[in-house]
């Protein structure tokens, strides 16, 4: 008999994707079968994001699924953007739409909790930088917008797992990034909880990457192909997905995940929580398989993604390809900070960054056809050097040179974007999968398989990884 199938779901800011992992004479193949755009929505003044039209969307995705695997399906996992939960109801019913990090109801929340504990602090004993849209923000801004803060809560890619018969947890990778983690024990700070005035017993409990929660339940189940189908915890955090869906050891290796946001770094076996990095913004979060994630979060291809969109409202429709191709031979007036807070914003984004070069003195681009090149020019610029500045952190933290940088994401395909890094750099750049989380969300559910609920080992996630990746490649 054919060896089962598995099914990894994305979680994307921009969309959502389902594929599917089959086998054929012990060779797999993974396709892509059901993807579903995304976005925040707009409910009065808050940023929410369509909780039932996404799980609508997954819901014919796995349909899809179990037509195409009638010798059926072994496991599901979902790895997803971080920091973002979901408050339930008695019964489990989901109490609200969840909200998007990207909301401003955090900086009122962020500004009290300095006041109670200041950011080196929590720095300190997180590890996790204390950036507004971090969870533990968004939970001391709930009762603020009338939201229950008795409520239990569950993060985005595990409230998924809950949705289709799993237990409610929090996977170690994505609970690191809610600013909650003690560093040291690696679970819930409950010292921190009691300081910040949250209710501890609100919290899932933590599991680590290749837990099994359960079977699927509900409709689904009813499908043959779902009849024995097990819920993993992948690594959770998409970031720590798409890590451990690279084949090779990092050690001397910088790594650039590139989507909308840009995560830059390296696996570390200790955690790095000085003045330096704090002043940096590097953060320590959780990897699949127990080391940790030190990277900076850096802004990213969310800035083109919102160009684009109001250059398509006005009728100004590219071709993000040919869109590259005349940037590359454009001219353009100097570099910005990616990372200015109204850049991380929505809306107006052309008028944003002709602000912050005019704040730098530099020639603003007049937001007229013909000049979208330019606006991306400055974007991949700005992009590849603030690249360099972080490397040249991270090098000086660690106290040893990188030898090379892997670049995963979306712009593993932009070829111009990875001239540039390499310029800026003076780095070599190698470029991994564009669907890399997809990758270690399997790799992750295969060395579970093996691990008959013993801790991940690195070189099966990475062995794994490998197979999939010269799979893909092949294709």
């Amino acid at each position: 008999m054919r060896e089962p199938a598995r099914i990894a779901i994305d979680l994307g800011a921009e969309s959502c994707r389902v594929s599917l992992l089959r086998w054929q004479d012990g060779t797999p193949a993974i396709d892509l079968v059901h993807r579903i755009p995304n976005g925040p929505v707009h409910r009065g003044m808050s940023l929410l994001w369509p909780i039932d039209a996404i799980l609508a969307g997954l819901e014919t995705g796995l349909r899809k699924a179990a037509e195409l695997a009638p010798e059926g399906i072994a496991s599901i996992a979902v790895d997803g953007w971080s920091v973002d939960y979901a408050r339930l109801a008695p019964g489990g019913r989901l109490l609200r739409e969840p909200f998007c990090y990207r909301d401003e109801r955090t900086v009122p929340a962020k500004d009290a909790a300095d006041a109670i504990l200041p950011p080196e602090k929590l720095f300190a004993r997180t590890g996790a930088l204390p950036h507004r849209i971090n969870t533990v923000y968004q939970l001391l801004a709930d009762p603020r917008d009338g939201v229950d803060a008795h409520a239990p809560w569950v993060m985005l890619p595990e409230y998924v797992l809950y949705w289709l018969g799993g237990r409610r947890v929090a996977e170690y990778t994505n609970a690191t990034h809610t600013g909650l983690v003690d560093l040291k024990t690696g679970d819930w700070d409950r010292e921190l909880f009691s300081l910040l005035d949250l209710p501890f017993e609100t919290a899932p409990p933590i599991v680590r990457a290749g837990a099994i929660l359960g079977r699927v339940r509900g409709p689904l189940a009813a499908l043959d192909a779902f009849r024995e189908t097990q819920i993993v915890a992948t690594a959770c955090h998409d970031t720590a997905a798409a890590i451990a869906g690279i084949p090779t050891s990092l050690s001397s290796t910088a790594c650039i995940c590139s989507g909308t946001w840009s995560l830059v770094g390296t696996l570390t076996n200790a955690p790095v929580t000085t003045a330096e990095a704090l002043e940096a913004r590097y953060t320590n979060l959780g990897a699949a398989t127990g080391e940790l994630c030190f990277h900076t979060l850096v802004n990213g291809m969310w800035l083109l993604k919102q160009c684009m969109d109001a250059w398509s409202a006005e009728g100004r429709v590219w071709v993000i390809e040919d869109l590259i191709a005349q940037a590359a031979v454009s001219r353009f007036p100097g570099v910005i900070d990616v990372d200015a807070e109204p850049l991380l914003l929505s809306s107006g984004m052309p008028e944003r960054i002709n602000h912050q070069l005019r704040r730098r003195r530099l020639d603003t681009i007049p937001d007229v056809a013909g000049n979208e090149p330019v606006f991306a020019r400055v974007i991949f610029e700005s992009l590849a050097a603030r690249y360099a500045s972080a490397l040249a952190s991270l090098e000086r933290m660690l106290g040893r040179r990188l030898e090379r940088i892997h670049i995963l994401g979306g712009a593993s395909r932009n070829k111009l974007l990875t001239e540039l890094t390499a310029q800026r750099t003076g780095l070599p750049v190698e470029t991994g999968q564009t669907e890399s989380s997809t990758i270690g969300n399997l790799a992750v559910q295969l060395a579970a398989g093996e691990a008959n609920g013993q801790p991940l080992s690195a070189k099966s996630v990475r062995q794994w990884a490998a197979l999939l990746c010269r799979s893909s490649t092949g294709k």
